[in-house]
């Protein structure tokens, strides 16, 4: 965080700078418009570049490999498994239902079948138990 504004302070100070010295520039009439307009234009686009280019590296997700070997051991069906999948999504048993063209309690009882093959209490203890055998 301390590093980040620091660099935009620096930033603010090199931009406030230039203007200054483009004020400069045209009170003396050294350069004309167009130039120091161009300057500050070339200035920003590699302002922009290098905050996309911050702001790409701070979002990197690992791929983690899904453990079908753990979910054979388990005894976890593809329905249960999408279910699973549906709840780390973080929807409801009804939102569940109707993606999967369930009713709700079917989708009850798949998701208490998931608890007992997880070892669970909460779907949110089931979801912690699952990221960490690497089945979902």
């Amino acid at each position: 965080m301390k590093k980040t504004i620091l660099v935009f302070g620096l930033l603010i100070l090199a931009l406030l700078l230039l203007f200054q010295f483009s004020k400069y520039t045209i009170a003396t009439g050294d350069i004309s418009t167009e130039i120091v307009v161009s300057i500050i234009a070339i200035v920003f686009f590699f302002v922009g570049l290098y905050i996309n280019k911050k702001s790409r590296n701070t979002h990197k997700t690992e791929l983690i490999t899904i453990d079908h070997k753990k979910i054979k051991d388990l005894e976890i069906t593809s329905r249960e498994y999408e279910v699973l999948q549906c709840i780390s999504e973080g929807l409801s048993n009804k939102e569940i239902g109707e993606k999967l063209f369930l009713s709700e309690s079917t989708i009850k009882t798949h998701v208490s079948n998931l608890l007992l093959k997880l070892n669970a209490k909460r779907r949110t203890q089931a979801l912690q138990i699952a990221k960490t055998l690497k089945i979902i």
